[in-house]
Formats: structure tokens, sequence, C-alpha cells
């Protein structure tokens, strides 16, 4: 317990299961022989209305009923350089990758994990939109096994003492299972069907290995980010999985002892450092859910479908203070009022930040299309005056010291279900405490609503895929092609090339290890075009460096620029220094070539000549400077003229002309009687 009185997450009791998400790099997907390139347009495109069906006992998965209840039509876009008929759900699955196949053997392999000697093809429930068929392809692969998760250190000890050491967990492995990856969400706006969500199919059948841990006690949150860096250097380690943005993306999967037994699933993490905020705040939350959960029994509140429910349209329709209502009767949106009794105070309390039962019920309706919701507790605001809030409680029948209602506006014939829903939501929540939902990681590290956890009626075989047999030779080589420990390959750079320790490190966890091993061997046509540590600082620390700037992009600097501008400076046509110039002027849009970055930035290599008329012009110029400071001038004049060169000529020649010039001119004022 901390000195505030705020539980810590061992004092919650925080469970935690990790599934990891990583793209193979097979340059095809798995069941057929696309090429997963990105598309420059999407000629080809149609629409889809998925709908929940009835798996083979009977039953419905919730999540597909929730999605269902959405009704959403679905726009897909399609290029066939990156996807064909089986994207398009107009033909059947072709063979399965072998490429694919043998580097999940080999992951299983190197995590100790029991294989299976037959491969089975399941159909995977999917109705959010992101797969054509409405299911996901998937086969487990192996069950069992475990990894070492390299802890971070303690916090460190009182003065005098000796420094903490990091510690060794060993995790369990539950499953590991190969599937497809999903279509990829496209820019908003792309289509013009509210309704819609539209995907591109270039994503849609890249193949992934899907590694979900054993659950695991949790006190340090870090611990979890520990554990998703170990496994991902481990999947890198292999040297056959994608790298960059969106290639491996990690779902959490977090309880707490009073949860009821509900776990929460949070998808979407793709950044590491998001993994601990995630735990932190959906722990959290949870345990606020547990206290609103018990004030809801408490209260005995109450719901009569006949009774409780009020269009409210006529009380705003005149009213002009609150833009959001205008904005939603002016959309010819009807405004609905829902009671519930009894629960006055309920959906503004919070037990912890940011936890609330009106927050929760907001979630729920976004992802109907509504904006959001108006609750009594915070009434009147927003624009909605105290008589506003009189009249709705009289149409409504309630007392506002007694009981409570929610307001939102959504289309006529619409309102309907998102009302059920809600109910449905609060019911849950004063019955099991915590839902089990499936939620989304957002950028500031917590979560928000997507549906329903599925259930087991997700699940059922794929007809279209035959058995697949794993032989023991192919079991034997996966065991052949286990990669060495992480500390191992890291000292493996670190001899290889010649770099430091926190370098090789960097360069194993980026994106850029395959390109930087191939730039600083030189081989490919690629010069060796400067040492190893240049090389490896400009594609970790100068590319982190700039990502961090406001209007950066990372993903505009492909490795064919990072190439070509190798290449230009080891044929000595630009200087270091504009290496990191160049890459700046693509990432920031200002040129979207090597050769346009270079006339952007104005550096284009300068002659010997010209170069030394300009150290001489500066030499000139600040003769004063090297009378007063001889030979220490030499360390300003440089700053000088690499402002002036920017990036046009290397520091290392232009800094022994500068030595040079200071030389002559302190010769030259000496021998003058």
């Amino acid at each position: 317990m901390s000195a505030q009185g705020t539980p810590s997450l061992g004092d919650l009791g925080v469970m935690v299961g990790l599934e990891i998400h990583q793209q193979l790099a097979t340059g095809k997907k798995l069941f057929c022989d696309c090429p997963p390139a990105e598309p420059d347009a999407h000629p080809i495109t149609f629409s889809r209305r998925l709908r929940s069906s009835s798996g083979e006992v009977g039953g419905h998965d919730p999540a597909a009923l929730f999605e269902g209840a959405r009704a959403k039509t679905v726009t897909y876009y399609a290029n066939r350089n990156s996807s064909c008929l089986v994207e398009q759900d107009e033909e059947p699955p072709h063979r399965l990758d072998p490429d694919a196949k043998k580097t999940a053997l080999t992951i299983a392999s190197a995590l100790k994990s029991r294989t299976y000697t037959e491969l089975h093809t399941m159909r995977k429930t999917v109705v959010d939109g992101s797969n054509t068929t409405g299911f996901q392809r998937t086969m487990l692969v192996s069950e069992g096994g475990s990894f070492d998760v390299l802890l971070p250190p303690p916090p460190p000890p009182p003065q005098g003492q000796p420094d903490g050491a990091p510690g060794i967990r060993k995790i369990g492995v539950q499953s590991i299972c190969l599937e497809e990856d999903a279509a990829k969400i496209l820019e908003a706006g792309i289509h013009a069907d509210v309704g819609a969500k539209g995907y591109g199919l270039e994503r849609l059948g890249i193949p992934l290995v899907e590694i979900a841990t054993e659950p695991f006690d949790v006190s340090d949150p870090d611990t979890v980010r520990a554990a998703a860096l170990s496994l991902g250097r481990m999947l890198r380690g292999t040297r056959m999985v994608t790298r960059g943005l969106g290639s491996i993306r990690q779902d959490v999967n977090v309880s707490i002892r009073d949860g009821g037994g509900s776990v929460v699933e949070v998808k979407g993490v793709q950044q590491l450092d998001q993994l601990a905020d995630v735990v932190s705040y959906e722990a959290y939350r949870q345990h606020g859910l547990t206290a609103i959960s018990a004030r809801l029994r408490e209260c005995r509140w109450d719901h009569d479908t006949s009774r409780d429910r009020a269009d409210v349209t006529g009380v705003f329709r005149q009213s002009a203070s609150s833009k959001i209502i205008q904005k939603a009767v002016k959309q010819n949106h009807v405004i609905m009022a829902v009671a519930f009794r009894n629960a006055a105070g309920i959906f503004g309390y919070s037990p912890h930040k940011d936890v609330r039962l009106g927050k929760e019920i907001a979630e729920l309706v976004r992802r109907f299309g509504v904006g959001g919701i108006f609750h009594s507790d915070e009434l009147p605001a927003y624009g909605i005056t105290e008589r506003d809030v009189a009249e709705v409680a009289e149409l409504l029948q309630v007392r506002l010291d007694a009981d409570a209602f929610i307001m939102l506006a959504a289309p006529a014939g619409r309102t309907g279900p998102i009302i059920d829903q809600i109910v449905s939501r609060v019911r849950r929540i004063a019955t099991d405490g915590v839902p089990a939902d499936t939620r989304l990681a957002t950028a500031d590290g917590r979560t928000a609503f997507l549906r329903p956890r599925p259930g087991s009626a997700r699940m059922y075989p794929e007809t279209d895929v035959p058995t697949i047999t794993i032989t023991q030779e192919e079991q034997d080589r996966a065991a052949a092609d286990v990669p060495k420990p992480w500390s191992e390959a890291v000292s493996y750079l670190q001899d290889t090339y010649g770099i430091n320790k926190q370098l090789a490190e960097q360069l194993w966890d980026s994106p850029y290890l395959e390109l930087f091993e191939e730039i600083a061997s030189g081989q490919k046509n690629v010069p060796a075009a400067a040492e190893s540590t240049f090389v490896a600082s400009a594609l970790c620390s100068s590319i982190t460096r700039l990502a961090r700037q406001e209007g950066m992009d990372a993903g505009r600097l492909d490795d064919q620029m990072i190439r070509e501008t190798f290449e230009m400076l080891g044929r000595n046509e630009i200087a270091k220094e504009s290496v990191e110039m160049i890459f700046q002027s693509i990432m920031s849009a200002k040129a979207g070539t090597v050769s346009d970055a270079i006339k952007s930035a104005s550096i284009q290599s300068v002659g010997a000549d010209e170069l030394e008329e300009i150290v001489s012009g500066i030499i000139q110029d600040n003769m004063e400077m090297i009378s007063n400071q001889g030979e220490r001038a030499a360390g300003p004049l440089m700053g000088i003229a690499m402002k002036r060169l920017r990036g046009r000529a290397p520091g290392q020649r232009v800094n022994k002309l500068v030595v040079s010039g200071i030389a002559d001119a302190l010769r030259e004022a000496q021998s003058r009687p």
C-alpha cells in the first residue's frame, strides 16, 4: 500500500498473460504467393456486410453478436500486385507456405515447446471487418515451453551499499500458433459511407506466429515489458521475421484478484514502452470497477424497459445553448433519455482517476458511431441548462436526488440496440464487477472498449485446408536452426564490427540490423562507406532522435534510401555530416528521394578548389581571433566553417585545412618585422 493509500499492483493481485503476434519474413502470404507489398493505389473496391452466424454447436459468439449489432458496411480496397482472389474470399486458400511452417517450427523449438505432428487449420470468427471471410485461419503448432526474462534491476539501495543486479525469471509458454494477419485499416475519409470502415488487403494473409504465455503475477509493470522484449529478441534472432512498426504487436491479458475471475484482453500494444502504462492503467480500472459494482449492488438500481426510456428531442429542439445537441437536431437525430432508478451519483463516482461508469458507457456508445453521452451526475453543463435537466427528469418521472439518467443522440432506429447495450453493460458491471472485454491500447498508455471477449463458439474447423503433417526431419531441422542466445548475438556484433555494447544492443532491437550488416560489411554492392560505429549511430541514434521531433516520420525513410545515402558517402559524393541532413529532409517530407534531399538541403559536395577558397576566406576574416588565441582558434573556426558548408565537405578534410591555414597565418605573422 502506498503512502497515499492507493493499493500497489502487488496488493491488487495482478496477473498478466502476453500474446505476441509477429509477422514472418517469407516474402509471401500464408495461403497464396502474393507478396506483402505496399501498393501505390487500390483500383479494386468492394463492400461486404458481415453478420453473426451460429457456430457448430448452435451458439453465437458474444463478440460476433456485438459487432453484428453495430450494423456496419465494410469497404475493402485491393491491388493485384499485393492480393488475389484468396484475400477477396472468391477463391479457396492455396497450399500452406512451407517457409512459414519452417519458421514456426524453429520458433517452437527455440522456446522448447512440444510440437504436434499434425497441424489442423481452424477458422476463428472475426466480425470486426478486418477479414473478408469473417474469420481468421489459424493452426496450433505447439504447446508448453518457457523462456528466460532478464528483469530490470531493483531500485538503487541506500548510499554506501552495492548496486542491485538484474534477476532472471522463467515464464511459461502456453501455445504457439501459425495464422494469417488481418487487413490494414486505411485512413479515415477514404470512403463516403459513414457506417463503413475501409480496409486494404495488402496485409491480409501475411503469415503470423502467435506466442501466448502462461499467466504470471506482476508487482512491477516493467516485468511485462521485459518479458515482451525477451520474446522479441528471440524472434529477431531467427532472422526469419519482419522488423519495423506494425510487424510485431503485443496483446496483453490483465486480471486482478478481486475481479471475479474476468480477464480483459488489451489489443494492439505497438510500442514496448506502452506495456507498463497499459498494465497499470488496466489494473486500476478493474479495481475501480469492483468498487463501482459494489455501489450498484448497494443502491439496488433498477431499469424498466417499458417506462424508463423517453424521446426528449422536443425538449431541446428550440434550445440554442448546447452546440452538441443542436448539431444532433440538425442531423435529424433522435435524443433519447434513459432512466436508472436509485442510481443518483453512480455515473460520476470515480474510485480512481479517470475511472467512472459514465466513461465506461461513453466508450461503449462510441463503438456505435455515437459521439458520447450526457449523464445527470454531470448536468447542468455543456450548454444543457438546469431547466433542460428538470424537463427531462419530468418526462422520465425520476427524482434527481435519488435517480439518474443518461442522454444520447443517434439516428432513429439505432437508439434501441444502443440503449439495450448500455443497460446490459451496467447490469454486467453490477453483477460481474469486471466485464470480460476486449479493449484497445491507446497512445497515452490507457485502454478503450472494443467489444466483449469472444467465447468458445468462436472456433470451428477449416474445411478448405487439408491436414498438414510435420515430419521428424522437419523437427530436426528446426532444432538445428535455433538462434544463439541474445547475449551471444550482441557479443558477435561487437566482435565482428568493432562497436560498443550499447550500440550493439540498440541495433539488435532496431529495425535496421540486417541493413547495418549489409552496409558495414560492404555486401550487395554497398561499399563500406564509413566505420561501423558511424553507420550504427546514424541508423539507431540519428533516426530515433529525428523521429521524436514533431512532423518527422521514420516510415518515409525506406531501406533503399538509406542504402543510396551510404553509397554516395562511400563514393565521397557527400560528407558524413550530410547523412543526417538527408534523413531529416526525407522524414520531414521536404524531399521524396535522396537526390531531392540533397537539393533541398543544399548539400551537394564542394570541389577541392572551392573548399580551399572557402576555408581561406574564413581564415582571412578571423585573423584577430587567430592572433589572440593561436592554435586554440581551430575549434571556433571549425564551427564557422561547418556551419557555412552545411555538410557539403567531410569534417576531417575541413579540419585539416583549418589547422593548416591557422599554422600558415601564424608563421606569416611571426615573419613580419
